[in-house]
């Protein structure tokens, strides 16, 4: 498995309802996407950034989804360009299920 965390900047004077609302929009827009397993988001506690982390099937999937349109739309939504951080995902752990679910 392969995580990606994106990193935005949000624009000043940005409320947390504004976050929340701007989050929200295309969220649905990630569901059925090929080889994403899962996607978070994350507000910082001043909501001066925020992040997506997405928990891929493996680096190929990340590579395929990241196209330079997409960085540029998310961009644009921010204000910003973000900062892409990646890690090898070996194990997941499922807590509330009491599973672990390893990397083939």
């Amino acid at each position: 498995m392969h995580t990606v965390m994106w990193t935005f900047k949000v624009p000043a004077g940005t409320s947390k309802a504004q976050l929340i609302d701007t989050i929200n929009a295309p969220a649905h827009t990630y569901q059925g996407i090929p080889g994403l397993i899962r996607k978070y988001y994350g507000i910082s506690p001043d909501a001066s950034s925020i992040v997506g982390i997405y928990l891929w099937e493996n680096a190929a999937a990340a590579n395929a989804f990241y196209t330079a349109d997409w960085v540029a739309m998310v961009t644009k939504r921010w204000a910003a360009p973000p900062k892409r951080q990646e890690w090898e995902t070996p194990i997941v752990v499922e807590s509330a299920e009491r599973r672990l679910v390893a990397a083939e």
